[in-house]
């Protein structure tokens, strides 16, 4: 019997430990957005709302820097948690796939025939990429991970990466909105901190919109808009509840 081809068995050779450069580079992308459009939104609806509860820049400035760190803190571990939560899922659902294919190997067999007949194979060749994947179980049980459960794996080493840029990121992003209550008087401050974070969260969402597959204007449009109506609603909180002047 003849081997098949990549290309014969229309799939790629799976791959216990993707590293391509484009993989890390849409992680790295997705760790930045997420902690910097977090730190720009939560810190500047809270100092939106302090502002507009107090009118004291001191006040604001310290709300601000203590939910920037506090923030930054918060996101990096959550960044952290979860990467090693998803490793774990993936080794879990792994195990649980080996001893599938130990203790019931004609019902994993029969879900990898099924697998390949909905992407349109059929009769010998089926029958021989079925054997080829079930002849050795680390490809029967990639295949598995990959087609049936749509996980890939995880390298845990990742974890401290991710948590680093995260909390990074939303430090970044959180000075955006304090930076004008360190220049200006407190109503101007508003405004511009309002402008700056909408002009920033444009541009991060127009960038992953070119790196992506999406279109830059419109994400740049959307970020922004759902970004300063978030933080808006600080500033009605705030507002709301304004603490009345110190006789």
């Amino acid at each position: 019997m003849s081997k098949l081809t990549q290309e014969d068995q229309g799939m790629e050779r799976p791959r216990l430990h993707p590293k391509g450069d484009s993989h890390r580079r849409a992680s790295a992308l997705s760790d930045i957005i997420l902690g910097g459009q977090d730190g720009l939104v939560n810190v500047l609806g809270v100092v939106l709302g302090v502002a507009a509860a107090t009118q004291d820049t001191r006040i604001v400035l310290v709300a601000g820097l203590a939910a920037t760190f506090a923030e930054s803190v918060s996101m990096g571990a959550v960044a952290y948690t979860s990467t090693l939560a998803d490793a774990d899922v993936f080794e879990s659902e792994r195990s649980r796939e080996y001893r599938h294919i130990e203790r019931h190997p004609h019902l994993e067999r029969a879900e990898v025939r099924g697998i390949y007949q909905r992407k349109g194979f059929s009769g010998d060749l089926l029958e021989q990429i079925v054997e080829t994947i079930t002849a050795n179980p680390d490809v029967w049980v990639a295949v598995m991970m990959a087609e049936e459960h749509q996980l890939e794996p995880v390298d845990r080493r990742v974890a401290f990466r991710a948590a680093w840029v995260v909390g990074v990121a939303a430090i970044v992003g959180s000075l955006v909105p304090l930076v004008p209550f360190l220049i200006f008087p407190i109503g101007p401050s508003i405004i511009l901190s309002i402008v700056a974070t909408a002009l920033v969260l444009f541009g991060v969402g127009a960038a992953k919109g070119r790196l992506t597959v999406g279109r830059p204007l419109r994400n740049g449009l959307e970020m922004a808009a759902i970004g300063t109506i978030s933080a808006m609603v600080g500033f009605a909180i705030g507002a709301l509840l304004k603490v009345p002047p110190t006789p």
